[in-house]
């Protein structure tokens, strides 16, 4: 009898297989039905639930060796899976985190509720399906393929759970600094956020970096009558609104040269000429005349910065009281790519203010945590490498993005471990992640599953 050999396109067929067989939908139903929300802490039993009832026995079952690290600011566990082939072979680390944002119940559409996974219109709709995992269910069962076809990986592989993401990744610097020597790879390999487009997939080598914090005025300690005060008693939220457009103007272009790159490094410009921002149905249109005079709307969102009022507080506009408020509050948020000091924002933002006459204005320290901007260079080795592979399971190439323009915990694994960084996203911009009504399109996962299954035949062909 002839031995048919483990080849790359079986591996695919076995990947795409899951879909078929109902097998990956009955995986990821059972781990949205897990409420792993980071920031409640009634729902901290279920980040470790997540990781020992699900997590853990799925890599054990696949021959993977696991450990679980905690770190005190951390709101849940961390895991690490590792199978150690051959310690000649290349490794790779890969990354993926199960807390998920607030549910949002009674916001969904109707048959809709966010921990319970059901599919409509060709898409998987529940809380982490698009963010973060149905991504990271896509990799593994595209491990989960390739050990079943080839009987081994032929690389390394550390996986890298964390139960934080959705909480700014408390822990998550610290626990790395400390497992630096056992997570030690030749590259990293996560998949996170969206492509560029639904039709589109991407490959991104790092992130935007994300800072927040708030404005204040604190005028008098009660609310007085507009009647009779109206005139001789200063307005906080007119005072806080003028103090905004001292920092960015009424077409949102930045005036504090702190919170820009300054300009736009011309391998980023060149890769960003063939990526196209294009919005799906129900996306709402680009809006030109906003952002950075100059830039195109890829420029804008991945090599550049973006400055944004996230929320405003002034008055009690839910029960108007025709008085005067007492104070005004806003939380600004900056993206940035790199090129920007995240140090230097507060500061530069109080003496810009102090500069203009807004003495008055408060600009609080940052407590959210604080994500930095990291890029891998477009022409990294490893790039061309995924790129290639990519290309080759779908007979085109991907778009090939710096960097994203969210924020990501990137930094820390291309900074201190020191790793080329390398996005593959199963998502879209449309999938409304964040938001009620989150979903997956089966089609991505289709094609995600096709993708990975195909890079982790590559990597490991050249000692299989």
């Amino acid at each position: 009898m002839m031995r048919i050999l483990p080849s790359r396109q079986a591996t695919i067929d076995k990947a795409a297989g899951f879909v078929d067989d109902g097998s990956f939908e009955a995986a990821l139903r059972e781990r949205i039905a897990i409420p792993s929300v980071s920031r409640a802490a009634a729902n901290r039993p279920d980040l470790w639930r997540y990781i020992t009832k699900d997590m853990q026995p799925f890599f054990q079952r696949l021959g993977f060796t696991t450990k679980i690290y905690e770190n005190e600011a951390a709101p849940g566990p961390f895991l690490l899976a590792e199978r150690i082939e051959n310690p000649s072979y290349t490794t790779i680390l890969q990354y993926g985190h199960g807390d998920v944002v607030a549910g949002l119940e009674g916001q969904w559409d109707e048959g809709l509720s966010p921990f319970e996974m059901t599919e409509k219109n060709g898409a998987w709709y529940g809380r982490g399906t698009a963010d973060n995992k149905g991504q990271h269910t896509v990799n593994l069962a595209a491990i989960e393929a390739l050990l079943a076809v080839r009987g081994s990986l032929g690389f390394n592989l550390k996986y890298l759970i964390e139960m934080g993401e959705e909480s700014g990744s408390l822990g998550l610097e610290e626990i790395c600094a400390a497992h630096a020597d056992e997570l030690k790879a030749d590259v990293f390999i996560a998949s996170d956020g969206p492509r560029l487009a639904l039709d589109r997939p991407t490959i991104f080598l790092g992130a935007r970096g994300g800072i927040s914090f708030h404005l204040e005025i604190n005028a008098r300690e009660t609310f007085q009558h507009s009647g009779n005060w109206g005139g001789i008693l200063s307005d906080p939220g007119i005072e806080l609104c003028h103090a905004i457009a001292t920092l960015v103007d009424r077409a949102g272009r930045i005036k504090v040269p702190e919170m820009t790159p300054g300009a736009i490094p011309e391998n980023v410009r060149a890769a960003l000429k063939d990526c196209h921002i294009t919005p799906a149905a129900g996306d709402p249109p680009i809006e030109p005349w906003w952002g950075e005079p100059g830039l195109t709307p890829e420029e804008k969102v991945f090599a550049w910065s973006s400055f944004d009022v996230m929320e405003m507080e002034c008055g009690n506009l839910a029960q108007p009281l025709n008085a005067i408020p007492p104070k005004a509050r806003a939380r600004v948020q900056l993206r940035f790519p790199v090129g920007v000091d995240p140090d230097a924002v507060v500061p530069a933002v109080r003496k810009t203010l102090k500069d203009a006459g807004h003495d008055r204005v408060l600009v609080k320290d940052p407590t959210d945590a604080i994500f930095r901007a990291s890029r891998l260079d477009p022409g990294h080795p490893w790039v061309k490498r995924a790129a290639a592979s990519i290309e080759k399971t779908l007979g085109a190439p991907p778009a090939v993005l710096p960097n994203l323009g969210g924020s990501l915990p990137n930094n820390i694994f291309s900074d201190l471990l020191g790793l080329p960084t390398i996005w593959i996203p199963h998502s879209y911009p449309g999938c409304l992640q964040h938001a009620a009504n989150e979903h997956l399109p089966i089609s991505i996962v289709r094609e995600g599953l096709a993708i990975m299954a195909g890079l982790y035949w590559d990597i490991g062909s050249d000692v299989a």
